[in-house]
């Protein structure tokens, strides 16, 4: 079986390439069955390497993904600088070549092009990341402004799954009021968290107008994802974005 994946429903120009992919068709085992292609969830590193490796020409990708080094920041990787700093929670590029790569099993995957196709970029949002302000960083070193770019939510975790607790409500609300919303109590006293609404709440508060996807729940559908909270320890998808070079 070859890797598979879904490429976004968004109004791209041309020259933005995109994917997320689906956890088949590569060699992984067990727990991290079968296209896990993060290289830091305990899955044996030669298989990590051939899932990278048999998805790569398939795809298309005109170099190897930048893999960030992600820990829910709001840094962000500029891969075009001679040495970025990989530490990060998201990463842009204005050139063809380089891949921003995000890794997730619950948390979301954005992306952002602007649209005249000439810069992209890619980050990692859970509920830290938001809270921090991943998306409103990524927005700043892409240089654009909001009314001039897309954006697309990728797989995640959906509402009916994401439970959380007061602290979680509390810290979002705390940089952004309206997030309120997006939480709905339960009768334990926790919350079930709308991940996806947060992050629309905050792409439009930014600026941005033009929002696609979140329509996929990483926990409901196992055959085709991983999902940390509805599995623990597992493997990672990647959702990726480039230019084409010209």
């Amino acid at each position: 079986m070859k890797p598979s994946w879904i490429t976004p429903d968004w109004p791209a120009p041309a020259r933005v390439r995109a994917l997320s992919s689906l956890r088949t068709g590569g060699v992984s085992l067990g727990v991290y069955a079968s296209l896990n292609l993060g290289d830091h969830v305990g899955d044996a590193p030669e298989a990590v390497a051939e899932n990278r490796r048999r998805l790569a020409a398939p795809a298309g990708l005109p170099s190897e993904p930048t893999w960030l080094r992600q820990a829910h920041r709001a840094q962000v990787a500029d891969l075009d600088a001679p040495a970025p700093v990989l530490a990060a929670d998201a990463a842009i590029t204005r050139q063809g070549g380089p891949v921003c790569a995000i890794l997730t099993a619950d948390c979301l995957p954005l992306l952002f092009a602007d649209e005249r196709g000439e810069a992209v970029g890619a980050a990692h949002a859970g509920w830290r990341g938001l809270a921090a302000g991943v998306l409103e960083s990524t927005v700043r070193a892409l240089g654009v402004q909001p009314r001039n770019l897309i954006a697309w939510i990728g797989p995640g975790i959906g509402p009916r799954h994401y439970e959380v607790g007061a602290e979680v409500r509390a810290a979002c609300a705390a940089s952004d009021p309206a997030a309120q919303a997006a939480f709905r109590e339960r009768p334990n006293g926790r919350y079930l968290a709308d991940l996806p609404r947060l992050a629309r709440t905050r792409l439009e508060s930014i600026g941005i107008e033009r929002i696609f996807g979140a329509a996929v729940c990483t926990y409901s559908d196992e055959n085709r994802y991983f999902s940390h909270r509805r599995d623990g320890q597992c493997g990672r998808q990647a959702t990726l974005i480039w230019l084409d070079g010209r």
